[in-house]
């Protein structure tokens, strides 16, 4: 398959099936997803999904997949009305991460994941935003240690979330943290303008823009997040876009209009609420400061 968002498509799922009937698969057999997010949620759609499900086995091979996309259980496919709009909870029976396979990562990609772990620290607490802070220069070194500890963090923080919720119908919808911004970034622009984990640092300066507004956020945490993410190698600033259009694809998110959860806001460090309704006008507020 091509490396990509467009790959993460109902027509790669079928020709996944269709090589695997005609190869033989069976119930018994395993699905290996090695690679990164894109990979991992395609072939856990694709496992799910033949004989009514097969075994399948993550190998995540980036930062994002590793400290969040392998862990959980969500797989799914885009749609050109959205990003994982055809899904399944879907848990593998293997999850293997090595950090040391993250110095093979470009740049862009590498940083990418860190937008993903920007938003575990803001979940977890001021301690791990703090520990980000300082430790910046070390992991962008990619020092093997200190990859560890995060991936470990995000994916310990994240197990007990999921272990608590693992069907999205409560708490857990706080891993969607930037995401409704994100997704709508990525609809908008046309996947692959922004790798998943850029337009999930842009997503949680709007969803920190909204929080202000909404439920009281200190607005001092918004630069220093932007500070944060600028040293990190994340954009705080989108590509051209409509702030409708943007508005309009999150009003088609999932996250928005599934079981009326609403959105993901933080109320302090560490202390996140969903299920908080957003008035398109404060939504669009919040997205025109993407630009400034």
């Amino acid at each position: 398959m091509e490396p990509g968002e467009d790959s993460k498509a109902v027509a790669v799922a079928d020709r996944c099936w269709q090589w695997m009937a005609e190869s033989g698969a069976r119930r018994d057999d395993v699905v290996v997803a090695l690679g990164g997010g894109v990979v991992g949620d395609l072939a856990g759609f694709v496992a799910a999904t033949y004989q009514r499900g097969v075994s399948l086995w993550q190998v995540p091979t980036t930062l994002l997949a590793q400290v969040d996309s392998s862990v959980g259980g969500k797989v799914a496919v885009n749609l050109p009305q959205g990003k994982n709009l055809v899904g399944a909870f879907y848990q593998p029976d293997l999850v293997f991460v090595d950090p040391r396979v993250l110095v093979t990562l470009p740049s862009r990609e590498f940083a990418a994941g860190l937008g993903e772990v920007v938003k575990y620290a803001l979940l977890e607490g001021e301690g791990f935003l703090d520990h980000l802070e300082r430790e910046a220069g070390t992991i962008l070194g990619r020092d093997p240690l200190a990859l560890g500890e995060i991936v470990q963090r995000c994916v310990m923080f994240k197990a007990a979330v999921v272990g608590e919720d693992e069907t999205d119908r409560g708490r857990r919808a706080i891993l969607n943290l930037g995401h409704t911004a994100a997704h709508a970034l990525e609809t908008v622009l046309g996947y692959g303008v922004l790798a998943h984990g850029q337009a999930v640092a842009l997503g949680l300066l709007v969803a920190l823009a909204v929080s202000e507004t909404v439920t009281g956020l200190d607005p001092e945490l918004r630069p220093r997040v932007r500070r944060l993410l600028q040293r990190l190698g994340l954009p705080v600033q989108a590509p051209p876009a409509t702030v409708d259009d943007l508005v309009q694809a999150a009003a088609r998110d999932k996250k928005i209009t599934a079981a009326g959860r609403g959105f993901v806001c933080l109320e302090d460090i560490g202390h996140p609420a969903w299920g908080v309704p957003v008035p398109g006008e404060v939504l669009g507020r919040a997205l025109e400061a993407l630009w400034e």
